[in-house]
């Protein structure tokens, strides 16, 4: 139990380090993040280690830290978040459950070759290409895009920066980040216009391919359990769920 504690723990590092914040207080166990309030993974409480302060006092903490910068509190909780009674602490103050996530892994064996009929860009560096095209799908307001410059540029981990495009246009975007041998993947996306044409599963294997081919011979995910036909695609590599998390949220 305790080897798979850690690397369920292992596995939060990774997904903490792919996908930053712009700062982090420490605080007895918890990581306080905070990026411009873009994303919730970014700007949230990340219960992540043994907690021994009193959980009233750390939470009111929390809030007012969070306050000052004008965001809401969030709290992500895990199976090991600590301390256990956490979760239950936040619901007797009001916080709500939101986005409840499955996070999920794959061994990389046996991949197909990636269609040669489907056009694609594959960089190594974030560009305003590829952010242009980012932009358009999700969207992404302007000072959201000015957050994921910040928090993306200049990251010591092996990034790859992927589009599939379709009739000349970009269709699919996505991001594959490689450390210690798991390659994670991230905002993974298909324009509205082009779904269900197979073309994620073709983005998804680029990402993976170039993800061997540097190293890497797992793959890690997070995905909204609400998200039925992305958790689709990652069946199709055989994704199997590890553990879940949840956002505890109380806006101000």
């Amino acid at each position: 139990m305790q080897q798979v504690l850690h690397w369920h723990q292992q596995i939060e590092e990774l997904s903490l380090n792919a996908w930053p914040s712009l700062q982090t207080v420490v605080y007895d166990g918890w990581l306080l993040r905070f990026a411009e309030g873009y994303t919730k993974r970014s700007n949230c409480v990340m219960p992540l280690y043994e907690s021994h302060g009193v959980v009233s006092e750390k939470i009111r903490y929390c809030e007012e830290l969070y306050a000052k910068r004008g965001l809401d509190s969030i709290f992500k909780i895990t199976p090991f978040a600590s301390p256990a009674h956490l979760d239950s602490a936040l619901d007797e103050l009001g916080y709500r459950i939101v986005d409840p996530v499955y996070v999920k892994t794959a061994a990389l064996a046996d991949l197909p070759e990636p269609s040669a009929h489907i056009a694609y860009q594959l960089d190594e560096q974030l560009n305003e290409r590829w952010l242009d095209e980012f932009t358009q799908m999700m969207p992404l307001s302007g000072m959201q895009r000015e957050t994921t410059i910040k928090m993306l540029t200049g990251s010591p981990l092996r990034q790859c920066f992927v589009t599939i495009y379709e009739d000349g246009a970009p269709a699919a975007c996505g991001i594959g980040v490689i450390e210690h041998g798991y390659i994670g993947l991230y905002d993974i996306v298909t324009s509205e216009r082009f779904r269900n044409r197979g073309l994620g599963y073709q983005m998804l294997l680029h990402i993976f391919r170039w993800g061997v081919r540097n190293g890497a011979n797992q793959a890690y995910l997070l995905v909204v359990q609400e998200n039925k036909p992305a958790n689709r695609l990652y069946d199709k590599f055989g994704f199997e769920t590890q553990y879940e998390y949840w956002y505890r949220v109380k806006s101000s």
